[in-house]
């Protein structure tokens, strides 16, 4: 629930995220987890559908209380069997975007996004973003695909990589709707390689049916938009 500053402050297309339970069984999940990724001699990449599996854990719970004790980059993709990250520039209306970097974010639900939209299998655009406000620690998203490709629920099952987060550095925080806030990206200008994968279906990521539809046609109207805390262009 939105207190009545944040109702006047941010516009409603963006979503606030829910309390995180922190269950006995979720803490022992990010425990174990934490254990196997400490161990000497590991090799490869570790897979957390085999520690969370058996378990009624949720997964982006415990994901989100993993990254409270862990710094930790994350990076959501169809692929499965990525071994190395490299730089590379995409195409972003924000000045942090646009650099030659490994992107990542501080948060898993962000990345959990694209783990879930299929851009293999339809031909769709993507318009997103997570906000965290700093006077608060309250995390903030809105989520937005090709408005022709949303009836057909372009989702799939994807990967959420975890990647060591020593080469990323943070986009710089500023001023959101006159509240000291910060997306939570991140940038490596190097290479990296990720320590574990987590398998996750659309099910599983908790804001699919908040998902909106845009106009390929304006996407630098909704990039403005949000940036400056306006309407949702219609």
């Amino acid at each position: 629930m939105r207190s009545r500053a944040e109702k006047e402050a941010l516009p409603d297309y963006w979503i606030a995220r829910p309390p995180v339970r922190a269950d006995r069984a979720t803490e022992a999940a990010v425990d174990a987890f934490l254990r196997l990724a400490d161990a000497g001699g590991r090799r490869g990449v570790l897979d957390v559908d085999e520690l969370l599996r058996g378990t009624r854990v949720v997964r982006w719970q415990f994901l989100c209380r993993l990254a409270a004790r862990r710094r930790i980059a994350f990076h959501g993709t169809g692929d499965p069997g990525i071994e190395r990250f490299e730089p590379r520039e995409p195409v972003d209306f924000a000045p942090f975007g646009r650099q030659r970097a490994v992107f990542a974010t501080s948060d898993p639900v962000w990345a959990m996004f694209y783990a879930i939209v299929d851009r293999a299998r339809h031909s769709l655009t993507l318009n997103n973003g997570c906000l965290v406000l700093e006077d608060t620690g309250d995390t903030y998203y809105y989520f937005s695909v090709s408005r022709q490709a949303l009836p057909l629920r372009p989702w799939r099952t994807g990967y959420l990589y975890l990647l060591p987060a020593d080469t990323f550095v943070e986009q710089p925080g500023g001023v959101y709707a006159g509240r000291p806030a910060h997306i939570a990206q991140l940038a490596s200008p190097v290479a990296v390689r990720p320590f574990a994968r987590l398998r996750v279906a659309p099910r599983s990521f908790p804001f699919l049916d908040r998902i909106r539809g845009h106009d390929d046609e304006r996407l630098a109207d909704y990039a403005q938009a949000v940036m400056a805390a306006a309407p949702w262009p219609e």
